[in-house]
Parts: structure tokens; sequence; C-alpha cells
């Protein structure tokens, strides 16, 4: 039997969501082995949390420890994370359009469709 086009976009962004906590970890795993401050702060923590950690406030010392783009990059995959558990993942959060899926493969926490994120870029030069 042939999936639904809902079934299709639920395996998707099933993928998606899995991707998106694996960058997460991955990301951790990269500080606490070239950070011995991060290392303290993650070796207080459950091990479970180890996935949630940037869903609570972000400790000061963490914060030092990743560098601007790191932080970035994991704001946008814990907003990503919780569109996706809101139900409202793939949709612009400017002009409520569906993203391309072809963007969100190329960048998994994309957040706004190509018109609106050029917009935007163009505003902020």
């Amino acid at each position: 039997m042939a999936k639904t086009a809902a079934a299709k976009e639920r395996e998707f962004v099933a993928k998606i969501e899995k991707s998106l906590s694996e960058q997460k970890k991955e990301i951790y795993t990269n500080l606490v082995a070239s950070n011995e401050d991060f290392q303290e702060i993650v070796d207080a923590m459950d091990p479970k949390d180890l996935a949630d950690v940037a869903s609570d406030d972000i400790d000061r010392k963490m914060i030092e420890a990743i560098g601007s783009q790191e932080v970035r990059r994991l704001r946008m995959i814990d907003m990503a994370l919780n569109r996706i558990q809101q139900g409202k993942y793939g949709l612009c959060i400017r002009c409520n359009k569906k993203i391309p899926r072809e963007r969100l493969e190329a960048i998994p926490y994309a957040l706004m469709c190509i018109d609106c994120k050029s917009a935007e870029e163009k505003r902020n030069r």
C-alpha cells in the first residue's frame, strides 16, 4: 500500500528530529572534549539530561565555553525541536508558508522560507 502524503511528512519530520538531536549531542560532545569547565558542568548532570541541557538556562560558564556560532546553532536546533513538538515544524515563522523540503534537508533548523530569510538579511545589511 502506498504511503499517504501525511505519513511521508511524519517520516520526514521524525528523520529531521533525530538528526537535530544528534547535532545537538555532537556539539556538546565536542565541547566536553575541548573545555574543562564544560566537562565539570556535564559531569555534574544526570547523563539522560545531556540532550536537554540547552533547553534549560545555559550556565554562564557554558556560554563562555561555546563559541557564538555554536550558541546560535544550539538555539536554532532547540527552536526547531520545539516547533516539531508543537506540530509547526517546516512552516515559516514570518509568513507561515511551508518551507521547501530541500531547504529543510540542507538546513534542518531553518525557521524561515527563502523569501523571508532573504528579506531579513537585506534589512540587516
